[in-house]
């Protein structure tokens, strides 16, 4: 293991069980680290970064296509929206509360708590985030 970082730095414990469990890895920084031989990395993003996938911090997403995928239409604020399009996943990259996609009836058809995602199955009417 070699450090091209300050020596000082303290590892994120997740790359410390990294490097100590599989040889041959290089330090880039304290929440980076790659094994060139075998084409694999480790990246912990900083605490403050709550995205999910392309889910921006702070928002409530919904998309056309499962796992994140598709389209996207995002909101900054929390309340109930009409998303516009066919919903297939949601996520929310708050950091606190829940989002929930529901049927016309007020059926809950996904939930995704803060810091997730969820996929959907169903006609999605609206997407709630609750505080």
């Amino acid at each position: 293991m070699s450090r091209t970082d300050d020596p000082s730095a303290e590892l994120h414990p997740d790359v410390a069980a990294a490097l100590a469990e599989v040889p041959g890895g290089v330090v880039i920084d304290a929440r980076h680290a790659v094994w060139p031989e075998l084409g694999m990395s480790i990246d912990v993003p900083a605490e403050d970064n709550k995205a999910v996938g392309s889910c921006a911090t702070g928002n409530v997403c919904a998309f056309s296509g499962s796992g994140l995928s598709g389209t996207r239409v995002s909101w900054s604020t929390c309340g109930t929206y009409a998303p516009g399009i066919t919903v297939r996943s949601i996520a929310n990259a708050r950091s606190a509360g829940y989002a929930q996609a529901r049927s016309s009836s007020g059926s809950v058809l996904a939930t995704a708590i803060a810091g997730s995602s969820a996929n959907v199955s169903g006609a999605v009417a609206d997407v709630r985030c609750v505080s």
